[in-house]
């Protein structure tokens, strides 16, 4: 089996286990109200403040494992790396479930960030196995399992908490975890060859030690500046959705579940159907560009929305956006030389993390701040406005990056592979 032929099961694998991941963090949110309440007799109100503690501890531990799971993953293979993490995931769903005080919740917290930080794996493995001008669609592929997770992920965790408790949706995240890694034992190759590894050097496998080494492709480092501008404004989802949703429109758990199904579907539809057409199509840089320009348009929507229909017309047309992220995958994966993947990937979900810590401890006191006596209804759009602002600086750095690369490649047959040493996309 090569590695560019791993079988169709590796590729079922890698999306389940991608999904998986995605379902285990969306069966928390509508549950973890109640089972701080269970753990500490807070109010909501009240917990949502421990609750951000866990999001920020897991997004800091993601951004500190990221390049050292990556790296591994250059050295011993993906395959070994891939199921550990399930493994981990098994038992870190299993403590979660059975935590009776909050301290072994964050803990489990602290475990989800470690073995969250493999998603670098399982898209370094796509880089290993598919040709650089199919890449941007099979990473939408991957973005589909997380779409499709954020779907199944709040509807499965709302019923069993609702019906068996708060701590239901764990135990059925930790069974799925131990049955994909029996899956994956079974049927999941190793696409690293040998003479393709790297030695293991924990002074790369740092949080920003792989973005320098990403120093040798500056057109590659650029792009994570604008990846990590691009991940700071879409953190204003998980940090505020519900609390805005509630105040604007007096929305019910249920309508937030709902909206939040929607938005499941539409990322689904269009980056697991939608890019591997769109992008070849547009060009990568192209698809990159109106992508921004949507999320920006977006993120405006929402802080003037005063309806919740508006906010489904808003998620419908901008979900187009959901391009962006593979085609900017697709784009600096082919920039690098196939023992860095790994690497590369481990940089990139290193500064997502990143992202997604700074955000929630910056955006939900905005928000606070806006929504005070006093002050204006609109306002409580006021952190939407503010991610729309930062996402405009990740455009303008996209168009920096597009100028340093002439400004002149070919957008709609990306037909050569260039040379690892040669930081030029060629599309």
């Amino acid at each position: 089996m090569s590695a560019r032929q791993p079988g169709k099961h590796a590729i079922t694998f890698i999306f389940i286990t991608v999904l998986i991941d995605m379902i285990g963090f969306g069966l928390i949110i509508p549950v973890m109200p109640s089972l701080l309440e269970d753990l500490t007799g807070l109010a909501p109100n009240e917990a949502v403040v421990l609750g951000g503690l866990l999001t920020a501890v897991y997004a800091l531990t993601q951004f500190i494992f990221a390049p050292i799971i990556g790296g591994l993953s250059d050295r011993f293979g993906r395959k070994p790396v891939l199921l550990c993490a399930l493994a981990g995931f098994t038992i870190d769903y299993a403590i979660m479930g059975f935590a009776p005080v909050f301290w072994l919740l964050l803990l489990g917290r602290l475990m989800a960030g470690v073995f969250g930080a493999s998603y670098a794996t399982a898209n370094a493995f796509i880089a290993d196995i598919t040709p650089p001008e199919k890449r941007a669609g099979r990473f939408g592929m991957i973005g589909a399992a997380f779409g499709l997770g954020f779907i199944i992920g709040p509807a499965v965790g709302g019923f069993l908490g609702e019906f068996y408790g708060p701590r239901a949706p764990f135990f059925a995240a930790a069974i799925l975890a131990g049955a994909n890694l029996i899956y994956g034992l079974i049927v999941l190759p190793e696409t690293l060859q040998p003479e393709n590894r790297r030695k293991f050097d924990i002074m790369r496998a740092n949080p920003f030690g792989a973005l320098w080494q990403m120093r040798q492709y500056p057109a590659v480092l650029i792009m994570l500046g604008a990846v990590f501008l691009m991940m700071l404004g879409h953190s204003v989802y998980p940090a505020i959705w519900s609390y805005f949703a509630a105040y604007r429109f007096e929305w019910s758990d249920g309508d937030i579940g709902l909206s939040l199904m929607f938005v499941g579907v539409t990322t689904a539809i269009v980056q697991g159907g939608l890019t591997g057409r769109l992008v070849p199509a547009m060009g990568e840089w192209r698809a990159i560009i109106i992508s921004l320009t949507l999320a920006t348009l977006g993120y405006i929507g929402y802080g003037l929305a005063t309806a919740g229909w508006m906010v489904y017309v808003i998620v419908l047309i901008g979900s187009i956006g959901n391009i962006g992220g593979p085609a900017i995958n697709g784009v600096m994966s082919r920039i690098v030389p196939p023992n860095a993947q790994g690497e590369l990937q481990g940089a990139m979900t290193g500064l997502t993390s990143l992202a997604n810590f700074i955000g929630p401890l910056i955006l939900p006191s905005v928000f606070r701040y806006a929504t005070q006596d006093g002050v204006a209804p609109v306002w409580s759009g006021a952190p939407f406005f503010l991610a729309a602002g930062i996402t405009v600086g990740s455009l303008s750095i996209i168009f920096w990056a597009r100028r340093k690369d002439d400004g002149r490649a070919n957008e709609t047959t990306p037909e050569s592979e260039p040379s690892p040493v040669t930081p030029r996309e060629a599309e």
